[in-house]
C-alpha cells in the first residue's frame, strides 16, 4: 500500500488521530446493482458553506417560502459529499476523489470509507473526474503530494482540464475562487498519467461521458449502462435536493456560469424524470442515490427505496 500520512498516523497511534478529528456525519455505504456491476456511494464527509454562497443570485422575493418548505433556516449549509464507486469486471472505479485533508476539516474521509468496503487506495483501477473543484479533486494527492491512487488511470474531460491548466484562469475566476484554480492546477499537473475525453466518449466499457457544463466550464456527468438499465452520476450538475429540484431554472451561486448551469439542470431534470433513470448526486443526502420525479411544482428527489 502507498504510504500516506493517514497510514503513518495509524501506525503512530489511532487514538491520537481520532482525538484530533472533527465530529463527522457518516452513513453506511449505499449501493445498487446494475447488471453485473455494483455501484456504491461512499461518504467523504460534508462541507460547511454560507447559505448566501448558493442562494445569493436567486430571486430574493420568492425565496423565503421555499426555504421554509425545505427547513433551510440559518446562515450555514452542510451538504454531504458522495463519491461513487463502480465495481465491474475486475475494475474498481471512482468518480471523483474527494477533498483530501487540505480543504475543510469535515471532509477527506474517502480512504476510511473505502476501508469500510474492503478496499485500499492501491486497489483503485480508475479515477474519473466530473470536474476540478476542491471537494472533487483535491483528494487525489496524499499528504505528501504523491498520487493517492498509485495504480489508477486518471481521466477528466478535455475542456475541464484545459480550463484549470490555463494560466489566465486564476485571474479570471475571481478572488473568492482563485485558490480553487491554484489548487486544481497543482494537482492536475501532478498527475502525469492524466487522460482526457470528450462528450459522448465511452471512457470505459458501459460508461459514457455526458457534457453537463455550467457548474464549471467542462463539467461532465457519466451514464453507466447495462442493457436497458442505466444510472447517471451527475456530480454537481444537480447540486442539492431542495431548490435545484423545486426551481431548477433559478441561478445557483455554486455554478461558475449561472445561465449555463441552470439550462443544464433543467435539461438533466427532464431527462432523468422522463427515463426514470437512477442518479447519484454528489451533494444530495444519505448517499445521494435516487431518482427524479415531476411534481405540480417543479421536481422532487426520491431517495433509493423511497
Amino acid at each position: 500500500m502507498t504510504l500516506t500520512r493517514r497510514t503513518l498516523m495509524s501506525r503512530l497511534g489511532a487514538g491520537l488521530a481520532l482525538s484530533a478529528a472533527a465530529p463527522l456525519r457518516v452513513w453506511s455505504a449505499v449501493e445498487t446493482q446494475l447488471g453485473t456491476a455494483r455501484i456504491t456511494s461512499l461518504s467523504d464527509g460534508y462541507l460547511t458553506l454560507p447559505a448566501s454562497f448558493m442562494f445569493g443570485p436567486m430571486p430574493q422575493a420568492d425565496l423565503p417560502p421555499l426555504l421554509e418548505r425545505f427547513g433551510l433556516q440559518g446562515d450555514i449549509l452542510k451538504p454531504d459529499c458522495n463519491v461513487t464507486l463502480l465495481q465491474v469486471e475486475g475494475r474498481n472505479v471512482l468518480f471523483d476523489a474527494g477533498s483530501g485533508s487540505a480543504f475543510q476539516d469535515s471532509v477527506g474521509q474517502l480512504v476510511d470509507a473505502l476501508d469500510a468496503v474492503g478496499l485500499a487506495p492501491d486497489d483503485i483501477t480508475d479515477v474519473i473526474f466530473t470536474h476540478a473543484h476542491p471537494d472533487h479533486l483535491w483528494g487525489v494527492l496524499d499528504d505528501f503530494d504523491d498520487p493517492l491512487f498509485a495504480n489508477a488511470r486518471h481521466m477528466i474531460g478535455r475542456a475541464e482540464r484545459d480550463y484549470w491548466l490555463d494560466p489566465a484562469t486564476v485571474d479570471a475566476i475571481g478572488a473568492d475562487r482563485a485558490a480553487f484554480a491554484v489548487g486544481a492546477a497543482r494537482r492536475l499537473e501532478a498527475l502525469e498519467d492524466l487522460e482526457t475525453f470528450e462528450d459522448g466518449d465511452e471512457i470505459l466499457p458501459g460508461v459514457a461521458a455526458v457534457a453537463t457544463h455550467g457548474h464549471t466550464p467542462g463539467h461532465m456527468s457519466f451514464e453507466i449502462r447495462s442493457g436497458s438499465e442505466a444510472l447517471m452520476v451527475v456530480g454537481d450538475a444537480i447540486g442539492n435536493h431542495h431548490l435545484a429540484f423545486a426551481r431548477p431554472d433559478w441561478p445557483s451561486g455554486a455554478d461558475q456560469d449561472l445561465t449555463a448551469g441552470a439550462a443544464t439542470r433543467v435539461a438533466l431534470m427532464d431527462r432523468l424524470a422522463s427515463e426514470q433513470m437512477t442518479m447519484i448526486g454528489y451533494h444530495l443526502p444519505d448517499g445521494g442515490m435516487g431518482r427524479v420525479e415531476r411534481g405540480e411544482d417543479g421536481y422532487r428527489f426520491v431517495p433509493l427505496g423511497g
